[in-house]
């Protein structure tokens, strides 16, 4: 006879193998004394195996990864899993509420872990999720986007010298992965200082939806999922994803209007023209120039500027790599035209 697998515990709630339950973990109040939570989903699968945690808006205005855990939800049946899965659609409600990046007291909840049981509200929310949720896990998948007004292509961001999340990595199948180490205060970091593999995906704009973003990211995490063996099927990439080996921002070199002539995704070589600075008074204009060869990864949607202000992320890569990169990001694009 096979023994049963035993029930998952989280916030006095039992869940047992084979079922999905919601659970609410009471964060904070509000000043009206209304109580605000976090919900979380857990699907405990009637197999053991991995406990993984997926989890968005820990910055409380990145929407795209919201909706690609509600998808998500619907894509999972507990019966048929190997292992755990933990969905938070929803870290920062205060945020989400506000459709602000931060807290009420305007510190970055990604910027206050582990936190503390006694500190300041993001400091209790980072212990919060530290103690109630990231304790749990086995592997994580943090969701992001862009800043307000700056969109991101979709790309994995993790320690590419720890082999468990670059193969996490390969298998989300982002166009590109950028080696980053996590700070120290940050979720990603704080889980990589605990032995918890963690990548995070970067995909959109904050207050905006996406639907390339949340299609990738959601058959990213599926992905992922499969390759830890929580899923039956194979890892469905159409192209493998690419390591850029640095990346940086071209900065405004004057005050004015800004008329670009590349899009995020493109190509740039060395010295090519991606953005002219113009007067709203007329007069000539300063030309902005790719300082390498890249590919741009990240874009400023504000047609103005101030001297000295980021407008094109760029990524880098090693000898014919870009080739490769751009050969795959085109693969990429068109299927999710």
């Amino acid at each position: 006879m096979v023994k049963r697998r035993e029930a998952f515990e989280l916030a006095g709630k039992r869940v047992t193998a084979g079922t999905q339950l919601g659970i609410k973990l009471a964060a904070a109040k509000l000043y009206t004394d209304t109580q605000l939570d976090i919900h979380v989903e857990v699907f405990h699968g009637a197999k053991p195996g991995p406990t993984l945690l997926v989890c968005a808006a820990i910055h409380g205005d990145e929407l795209n990864g919201i909706e690609i855990c509600r998808r998500l939800l619907a894509r999972v049946n507990p019966k048929n899993l190997t292992g755990t899965l933990i969905v938070v659609p929803i870290v920062n409600v205060f945020g989400f509420i506000q459709q602000s990046r931060y807290l009420p007291d305007r510190r970055d909840l990604n910027r206050c872990f582990p936190g503390s049981s006694k500190g300041a509200l993001a400091s209790r929310l980072a212990n919060l999720f530290a103690t109630q949720l990231l304790v749990h896990a086995t592997h994580v998948i943090d969701l992001h986007t862009g800043a307000i007004h700056r969109d991101n292509l979709p790309q994995i961001r993790c320690d590419t010298n720890n082999e468990t999340m670059l193969a996490m990595a390969n298998a989300f199948g982002a166009p590109l992965i950028m080696h980053s180490k996590a700070r120290s205060v940050s979720m990603r970091g704080y889980a990589n200082q605990q032995g918890i593999p963690c990548i995070l995906y970067e995909a959109g704009e904050a207050l905006r939806f996406s639907e390339l973003s949340i299609k990738s990211g959601l058959k990213g995490v599926l992905n992922v999922m499969r390759s830890l063996g929580m899923q039956k099927g194979r890892v469905s990439n159409k192209s493998a994803s690419v390591s850029a080996i640095r990346s940086y921002w071209v900065r405004s070199e004057s005050d004015g209007l800004v008329n670009m002539k590349l899009k995020l995704g493109q190509r740039v070589t060395k010295g090519y023209i991606i953005a002219h600075i113009v007067s709203p008074h007329g007069g000539d204009s300063v030309a902005i120039r790719a300082p390498t060869d890249g590919i741009i990864i990240g874009i400023s949607n504000i047609p103005v500027t101030n001297e000295g202000e980021g407008m094109f992320h760029i990524a880098q890569f090693e000898g014919d790599e870009i080739e490769i990169a751009n050969e795959q990001l085109d693969e990429f694009l068109n299927e999710y035209a």
